[in-house]
């Protein structure tokens, strides 16, 4: 049987920061991202989510974020 094998995941606050990337603007990308890509849904108490990304789905990120930037000014670096 194979098993994940993640043993540390990034939060879209810290992959945004280390990125020079708006955090919202980045959740406009990941919207269509599924944990085959990297991502997961991290739940806390109630009903709060939080994504988060494995070494594999920052790669993606970076991917769409360069893909998005040559289609459109829509991700400007963060002040």
């Amino acid at each position: 049987m194979q098993r994940n094998k993640v043993s540390t995941v990034f939060t879209l606050a810290r992959v945004a920061a280390d990125l020079g990337q708006d955090e919202d603007a980045l959740f406009d990308i990941i919207v269509d991202m599924e944990p085959e890509d990297g991502l997961i849904w991290v739940h806390g108490s109630g009903d709060e989510a939080y994504p988060a990304f494995t070494n594999d789905g920052i790669d993606e990120l970076k991917e769409r974020i360069a893909a998005h930037t040559a289609e459109s000014d829509l991700l400007p670096p963060k002040p």
